[in-house]
């Protein structure tokens, strides 16, 4: 059961990284991260009136950049003869016991498929250490880890 604390005591005086806000009447987010201002939205299917990319689409997003901006340090590192990367991603739930490497056999679970395209002269062997440094972006070993969410109310 998650508590909800209306006192600040556990945050710290740094601002927040992204300050989202919205209204009770409408999916339709404003979002604001340091100096860049986003909006944020539901499809019309869900309610909204697909004004933005959705929270998943940001999920995502947050995922395949980070996934090519690692390639892509890792690759200039190492000279390798890198041109382009493209990383499509999709978002499902799928059952538990459709998936064989997952500890999990009950009920659902997401998935996120992640595809890599990478152009440029590499050998076999650079291609397959890109795909391996791939799995290694910041993004992709917090998603994959325990994430802790300390939810807590405002101090009124």
């Amino acid at each position: 059961m998650e508590t909800i604390s209306t006192t600040n005591e556990q945050s710290s005086n740094k601002p927040a990284d992204v300050v989202v806000r919205g209204n009770a009447r409408e999916f339709l987010q404003e979002v604001v991260s340091g100096k860049h201002h986003l909006r944020a939205d539901e499809p019309v299917i869900y309610g909204g009136t697909d004004a933005a990319p959705g929270p998943y689409e940001y999920l995502l997003t947050a995922l395949g950049v980070c996934t090519s901006m690692t390639i892509g340090l890792y690759a200039r590192k190492k000279q390798m003869p890198l041109e382009n990367i493209t990383v499509s991603l999709r978002h499902s739930r799928i059952h538990a016991r459709d998936c064989e490497e997952c500890e999990t056999k009950e009920g659902m679970l997401h998935r996120i498929d992640l595809e890599i395209e990478l152009t440029g002269s590499l050998t076999a062997d650079q291609h397959a250490q890109l795909m391996v440094i791939a799995a290694k972006c910041p993004v992709h070993r917090t998603l994959k880890s325990e994430i802790d969410i300390k939810l807590q109310g405002a101090a009124i």
